[in-house]
């Protein structure tokens, strides 16, 4: 079985039925599957063959949508590219992937055009699972970026356990916000709509200003976003957000921590209690909040189906429950390796485990929780301390919108941390939120320096960007 195989469950069955809403246009899955099929031509056309890469630098589209599902279904690797980057990182990712074609803005009128004339079907290729689909690059904060080679299996275990632990059927109405070239709405997003069958909703963008009017015009069941869209929605009138949360069935969250704070503020404004998940470019979907029972605040949940996870110690020794470590993945979601990077393929990988990088504890009754990046380990005389749990507390704080807390070299204890604040509607008395750390925080967890910056650094996804943080507060 190949991606097309299952896609076609709702191409042939649903064909007359609506499929995608895209700037006031809908659009049917006949019709989506055609557009592809008659894209997939034109590229056969340009003498593209089954095992070769395009690479597409575009905004959210119909086009995105079309380019992606022509290449899925000629066995070309998709080479999602964020439109965030310039040159230096365009650069890299080019060269590695030596794709036979990079798709901007510019070419695509050209696209459109040779794809226009086209037939509507389109003879299958023949695939099977462990054919590479996507190679996804990596955010590349902490070195250069590397192409995770994304299978049709590994999306489709993904989209299969989603469907199952989110409720995800044909009589959803689905609002996609986020950037197609991630992950999140690519691995997530449009194969939940694929595979499920539900009506689509795609923006180009999310924008907090229009998001209230978004849900009220086309009335969505399921939502998935990053916790900064979450921050923005707490915006929301009540009475417009009892109204949003009426009709409504599931708010999820991933992409980066979920603080603890929006979580709860959200659940009171709108009604509902976001479900927060965890996955990766390298694994896609690992760990969620379950759908029925409880979704435990700073929590990521339990393994999904056929996902293993185990945290070890710096020796490679399982900790107990409640302990730190870095948190080691296995299953059929785990990503073929990295393109053409044998060493950090094998660096990546330990008796067929994953590492994650991700330091998380279990609770006794099978809660993960992820603590920060292993990267993002603040070791201050000696003492370990993560970032997440000095974030969480200051989130806490009403004078607070948001906050980031790094490690900044020091002479005698080797590190310590550092708090960068977003204050909630102007001015911050930083020695009103110093005093509150030293209540309530270990010493050696309070920030030595509290810093008020305008926002914080973040990745398209809304990660926020630590390696930048000096730099915003200039």
């Amino acid at each position: 079985m190949n991606l097309r195989n299952w896609f076609d469950t709702s191409f042939r069955l649903r064909s007359d039925e609506p499929a995608l809403e895209w700037k006031g246009a809908t659009y049917t899955f006949g019709e989506i599957d055609a557009r592809s099929n008659r894209m997939a031509h034109a590229l056969s056309a340009r003498g593209f063959q089954r095992g070769d890469r395009l690479a597409l630098y575009l905004a959210n589209s119909i086009d995105f949508i079309d380019i992606f599902l022509a290449c899925v279904k000629l066995g070309v690797i998709f080479v999602p590219v964020n439109i965030l980057y310039r040159e230096r990182e365009l650069s890299h990712i080019l060269s590695d992937s030596e794709p036979k074609l990079f798709v901007t803005e510019k070419e695509l009128p050209a696209l459109r055009a040779e794809a226009a004339a086209q037939p509507a079907d389109l003879r299958e290729t023949p695939l099977d699972g462990e054919s590479p689909a996507a190679l996804v690059y990596t955010s590349g904060t902490t070195g250069v970026s590397k192409g995770a080679i994304l299978t049709h299996n590994n999306f489709a275990v993904n989209a299969s356990n989603l469907l199952d632990a989110w409720r995800i059927s044909s009589t959803d109405r689905f609002l996609l916000a986020l950037p197609l070239f991630h992950v999140h709405a690519l691995g997530n997003g449009l194969h939940c709509w694929l595979f499920s069958g539900c009506r689509m909703r795609l923006l180009e963008r999310f924008e907090h200003e229009k998001a209230a009017a978004e849900f009220l015009d086309f009335r969505p069941t399921l939502f998935f976003g990053v916790p900064t869209m979450y921050v923005r929605l707490l915006d929301t009138p009540p009475d417009t957000a009892r109204e949003i949360g009426r009709g409504m069935r599931l708010f999820v969250s991933g992409s980066a921590p979920l603080p603890a704070q929006v979580l709860e503020d959200f659940r009171k404004l709108f009604g509902h209690t976001i479900l927060e998940r965890y996955g990766m470019t390298e694994t896609i979907m690992n760990i969620s909040n379950p759908y029925d029972g409880e979704r435990r605040p700073g929590s990521v949940g339990f393994p999904l189906p056929g996902v293993q996870a185990r945290i070890l110690n710096e020796d490679g020794q399982e900790v107990p429950d409640g302990e730190t470590g870095e948190l080691y993945l296995k299953g059929p979601n785990v990503f073929a390796g990295y393109w053409r990077r044998e060493d950090a393929t094998r660096s990546a990988f330990v008796d067929g485990w994953f590492k994650t990088g991700d330091i998380a504890r279990r609770s006794p009754d099978g809660y993960y929780t992820l603590c920060g990046r292993r990267s993002d380990l603040i070791i201050s005389g000696g003492f370990n301390i993560y970032p997440r749990e000095i974030e969480e507390f200051l989130m806490e704080q009403p004078e607070v919108a948001e906050a980031a807390v790094a490690g900044e070299p020091d002479h005698r204890r080797g590190e310590v941390p550092v708090a960068y604040i977003v204050p909630r509607g102007g001015d911050c008395d930083t020695a009103a939120l110093e005093a509150r750390c030293r209540e309530n925080l270990a010493s050696f967890k309070c920030p030595r320096r509290f810093i008020v910056v305008e926002k914080l650094p973040r990745n398209a996804l809304g990660k926020v960007q630590k390696h930048l943080l000096g730099a915003a507060a200039q």
